[in-house]
This record gives structure tokens, sequence and C-alpha cells, in this order.
């Protein structure tokens, strides 16, 4: 069995990561697997344990790093993120493609790790900072203080767009998954001919 396809989806907060998620694991086309990352912070409103994130405590956590059983890993406003690597590499083993929907710190590590044909970084991008300050407030689940944390974080981020493969803008949420079911399923017919 082939080794599944391991596409990194990032991007600033707010952009949109967790919505095109959302349309990509729809299309059966590309076997796509979704990523479950491990964090400190509490679930908000609706999220599962297990099916959203890994939620553990910061022990749990910080034992996880000790051991170097995490793909990567970031603390962002008191919270830590985490990928991790056995149940990533489990999935790939399995023949599926696995998505990993992550903020730019821990795609920075896990690209800086890529040895091979069958990773893939894609970066999504707002329209306009506007655009995406509108998201973030949207949501309504930020304090004021926060949402000027996150965008000035943005600034920055959107500044290391050149470590990754592919840059999408996510103008509709529909046509930013397209263009990134386009780039997998090229890449999965790449690895076919080879």
């Amino acid at each position: 069995m082939k080794k599944g396809l391991l596409v990194i989806l990032s991007g600033p907060s707010g952009v949109g990561k967790g919505t095109i998620r959302e349309y990509l694991m729809k299309d059966k086309n590309v076997n796509l697997q979704y990523s479950i990352s491990m964090t400190t912070r509490s679930p908000r409103n609706g999220e599962i344990n297990g099916k959203d994130y890994f939620f553990v405590t910061r022990e749990e956590f910080l034992n996880a790093l000790k051991h170097h059983k995490l793909l990567e890993h970031a603390k962002f406003v008191d919270n830590y993120y985490g990928t991790p690597k056995d149940y990533v590499e489990k999935l790939r083993n399995e023949g599926k493609n696995v998505l990993l929907e992550i903020e730019t710190r821990g795609a920075k590590q896990v690209i800086d790790k890529m040895h091979s044909d069958d990773e893939i970084s894609i970066f999504l991008v707002p329209p306009s900072l506007e655009e995406l300050e509108k998201r973030i407030r949207g949501r309504k689940t930020e304090t004021e203080d926060l949402i000027k944390k996150r965008m000035a974080k943005a600034k920055r981020e959107l500044k290391k767009e050149t470590f990754y493969d592919y840059i999408v803008e996510n103008d509709t949420p529909e046509n930013a998954a397209n263009k990134i079911l386009n780039i997998i399923l090229s890449h999965i017919k790449k690895d076919e001919t080879n």
C-alpha cells in the first residue's frame, strides 16, 4: 500500500481554515483524513474532544513534548497546540492522505522536516486584512484585546507565505477549497505515474 500524502493547510487565525477543511473533507476522491491536533485550551461551544481537537491538560501536553511525540507544537495566548506524530503516521501508513490544519509556527516546523514529494504545504490568505478582521469579529468568541493580538499576529504571519509550496486566496470557501482539491489531486496523479 502506498503511503498517504501529508497536506499542510496553514494561514493566519480567522482566515477560514476550518471552513475550507469542511469542504475538502466532503470530496471522497482525495481520500483525505483530518489530523486532529492536541491543545490545552478549553473547548469552544460545540467543539468535541477527539473530533475537533484532543483536549488535554498542560501536564499531558508537556509530557508528549518531552517524549518527542509531537510533529509540531506552538504556544499562543497561554495555550499549547500540537500534532500527535504517531496518529499522523498511522493514518498515512494506512494509505490515507492526511490534512494538517495548523498555525504558521507549527507549519514551519513541519515544512523544515519535510523530505519527500509526498508532503505539500498550502498557505491560505484572506482577500485583505480588513476582511480578516471582519471574519474574526464575526465569530463573536474573542475579547477586543484578543482580536487586536490576533490581527497583529496575522500581519506577521502573512509575511511567511514564501515558506509554502502553494498560496491560495480564500475569496470564497468554495473557490478556495476547489483550488486546494485540484492541488491535492494533481499530486496524487503525479505519484501514480511515478
